[in-house]
């Protein structure tokens, strides 16, 4: 018998810390995008985000790091859920202290 690794918010949310937006080469946890994670009784995960803009073409390609980067802990794409939203927009005060140093703000 094989033990289930518990997943939790904080597990996810330092994966979530590897996905790196590829025009600002920050994490999307460090530029603030990540508005809420959930995980379920289930097991299911939805996170909520945002983008830097509403036509960011890139989303797709944080999306896919964001699936690759749950599968590290066992969760399915089927099991994973990301919502993008635009309410609250995104802002420049929502960029951790990391992020501000490196972009020198």
């Amino acid at each position: 018998m094989t033990a289930k690794v518990l997943v939790t918010k904080k597990k996810i949310e330092e994966k979530l810390s590897k996905v790196m937006d590829p025009e600002m080469s920050l994490s999307i946890i460090d530029l603030g995008l990540v508005y809420k994670v959930t995980v379920s009784k289930k097991g299911t995960v939805h996170i909520l985000m945002t983008l830097t803009s509403m036509g960011c073409p890139l989303f797709g390609i944080i999306e896919e790091d964001i699936y690759i980067r749950l599968a590290e802990l066992g969760i399915a794409r089927k099991q994973a859920t990301v919502e993008i939203t635009f309410d609250p927009p995104w802002n420049l005060d929502r960029l951790t202290k990391r992020a501000k140093a490196t972009l020198g703000i």
